[in-house]
């Protein structure tokens, strides 16, 4: 590997500014990475709705796009480790490497390494590296270190990222819908929810799906490279690696020059003792006896005049000498009890202290180790003591709604074009004959035209629910506002979701309409 051509500047980092590096390493070479996964991802993702529509099991599809991302995080990586040594694949080049690249690992990665939550710190070992077998876990345990929770962390991350994306996708279709389509309660959407979805629906979440995860995941791969640079970086000391190899490489490149210079000055030497004649002859060696020896040299003999006093340097090196911190002995002292009695009455008190502390740890491991189990269990016990409440709710959302031949909602709404002078009474023979939805809709109706009457405003024709609620505002009443949002919701539960009041509450209803708006009894 040639680190020295390297295209990012190499340091020791944090694992966060690594995950950073490696984000932002997504987003230089986004061109290069977006288009190859658009070319392999979208296939992919429509023949496999196909072959889930065709078996009318859509949620297939959607799992399988999901089993598969390790095959696609191949494409950011591939582009990303070449791009960092500055040469960036084509379009075509990543596909072409798709075929081939990664293909020995890629059944591991698809298999018991799926749930990995460390994929992206050990897919570049993996698919760059190419070790295998006790190797390959060696240098796993290795890489891993101190990165391993901050992958982790990063994992969950992309995954809430993901889901924050798939929310927002669907808030800003749910915002651009009409108010009277939307259910009144959440009940009522979860009811909504339970009800099989059409194909075309469950096509549009898949998608919706898909393109959360192709904006998040590159992100995701570009961050476990970062923390894969960074752990070999910090092991390996390239910075330290890439600093020696430009040194050498100055160094090579000036050792011509320096052995020039050195020629041309023993040459210029030796041209000058020519110049002035022959070298002088060595003088022939002189026996000396043992006192003619020369004497070692001394600081006086070997600096003459130019000696400096080293007196207060001699001082301070005695100083430093006399210092008892550089000394091999010092004097360490301490208090202590003059009768032993009251030093043992001190270490039984000691102890004492020691089994309460060790008390008190031991109940806290206990709540740190089984605090969460117990949380589990107490919540059970909840649940369980208020099943009669939940259940029963639960069961209603389950089951499968049943078409009734002799349902009401069956029947077409005959109403007569004036309304009757007993409205009332019209509508409680109506629900005895077991027209429950004409009763609701005559009330509905004559409800309305009260309310434009008091309202003083005149609707216009085929006035949704929802434009009569609006305008119902106008009246100065608060009851009477109330009761008309009461008859609203009534006739919406009975007409879209087919849910009838009981008797008891549809003669509360009337009674309060006809006291409220004032109908003839």
């Amino acid at each position: 590997m040639r680190i020295e051509q390297l295209t990012v500047r190499l340091r020791a980092r944090s694992d966060w500014e690594a995950v950073e590096l490696g984000m932002a390493l997504v987003r230089q070479h986004a061109g290069a990475i977006w288009k190859p996964w658009l070319w392999f991802t979208l296939p992919v993702f429509a023949l496999l709705n196909l072959a889930a529509w065709s078996i009318d099991r859509m949620w297939v599809a959607a799992l399988l796009m999901w089993w598969l991302k390790p095959a696609f995080d191949r494409i950011p990586l591939y582009v990303i480790s070449r791009a960092v040594f500055g040469s960036v694949p084509g379009t075509r080049e990543t596909l072409h490497a798709q075929a081939h690249w990664g293909l020995r690992t890629l059944p591991h990665l698809l298999t018991w390494r799926r749930f990995s939550p460390v994929r992206s710190l050990y897919m570049p070992i993996d698919l760059l590296e190419g070790v295998q077998g006790e190797r390959l876990r060696q240098r796993r345990r290795v890489l891993g270190g101190q990165a391993y929770g901050t992958a982790i962390l990063l994992t969950w991350i992309c995954l809430l990222f993901q889901g924050v994306l798939v929310l927002g996708g669907i808030v800003a279709v749910v915002m651009y819908l009409p108010r009277d389509v939307l259910p009144d309660s959440v009940q009522a959407a979860f009811e909504i929810a339970a009800i099989a979805w059409p194909a075309w629906f469950e096509l549009a979440w898949n998608a919706l799906a898909w393109a959360a995860i192709s904006v998040i995941e590159p992100f995701y791969v570009g961050a476990g490279f970062g923390l894969y640079l960074n752990r070999r970086t910090q092991i390996e000391a390239w910075d330290l690696e890439i600093v020696f190899r430009k040194l050498r490489a100055r160094l090579a490149a000036a050792v011509p020059l320096v052995l020039a210079a050195v020629l041309w000055a023993g040459a210029g030497t030796a041209d000058a003792q020519e110049r002035h004649g022959a070298p002088p002859v060595a003088p022939a060696p002189v026996e000396t006896t043992e006192a003619e020896k020369p004497t070692p040299p001394t600081l006086p003999r070997v600096f003459g005049d130019q000696r400096v006093d080293d007196r207060s340097f001699r001082e301070a090196a005695d100083r430093a000498y006399r210092d008892p911190l550089l000394g091999r002995q010092h004097v360490q002292s301490g208090w202590e009890r003059r009768t032993p009695e009251e030093k043992e009455q001190d270490e039984e008190a000691q102890d004492s202290d020691h089994a309460l502390l060790a008390g008190i740890g031991t109940v806290l491991a206990f709540i740190g180790e089984w605090g969460l189990w117990l949380v589990a269990g107490a919540l059970l016990v909840v649940l369980l003591a208020s099943v009669r409440y939940w259940w029963p709710w639960m069961r209603g959302l389950a089951r499968a709604p049943v078409a009734d031949p002799g349902a009401p909602q069956t029947e077409a709404l005959v109403l007569p074009d004036v309304l009757p002078e007993d409205i009332a009474t019209a509508a409680r023979r109506l629900w005895r004959e077991g027209r429950p939805r004409h009763a609701l809709a005559l009330l509905y109706r004559a409800s309305v035209d009260s309310m434009s009457r008091r309202a003083d405003l005149v609707l216009p024709p085929g006035a949704t629910e929802a434009e009569c609620l609006r305008a119902s505002r106008r009246m100065p009443l608060a009851e009477d506002r109330q009761v008309f949002a009461r008859i609203v919701r009534t006739w919406q539960y009975a007409a879209y979701a087919e849910r009838l009041p009981g008797d008891d509450e549809f003669d509360a209803l009337v009674g309060e309409l006809q006291q409220r708006y004032g109908w003839a009894a």
